[in-house]
């Protein structure tokens, strides 16, 4: 099992889940953060530290969103390791726009 980040982290890219990840598993692209399904140790930490719920277990990930752990195993190849927090982007929205604007 792996963790897998999916859209809600498209430009907002909070980066609280990187400060607690024990092993460096995520990656940093310009406007979303991927987990390495190989590295990552299933340790959970990350899940309560996203403020807007963009990080799931894979069995636990809606069914709507399944194509995101292939995403995360393919794009976490291309950018690099981030372990450090950072600023949100200037277009992150909360977790109440992101349900809202979903309708």
């Amino acid at each position: 099992m792996t963790y897998v980040v999916m859209e809600n982290c498209d430009n907002c890219k909070y980066t609280d889940c990187v400060e607690v990840c024990p092993v460096e598993a995520f990656h940093e692209a310009p406007t979303i953060l991927y987990i390495n399904p190989e590295t990552c140790i299933d340790c959970n930490a990350c899940v309560e530290e996203c403020p807007v719920e963009a990080i799931y277990a894979e069995e636990d990930l809606p069914e709507e969103f399944a194509e995101w752990t292939e995403i995360n195993a393919t794009k976490c190849e291309e950018f690099p390791v981030i372990t450090e927090k950072q600023d949100a982007l200037p277009t992150a929205r909360t977790l109440e726009e992101i349900q809202a604007s979903r309708g």
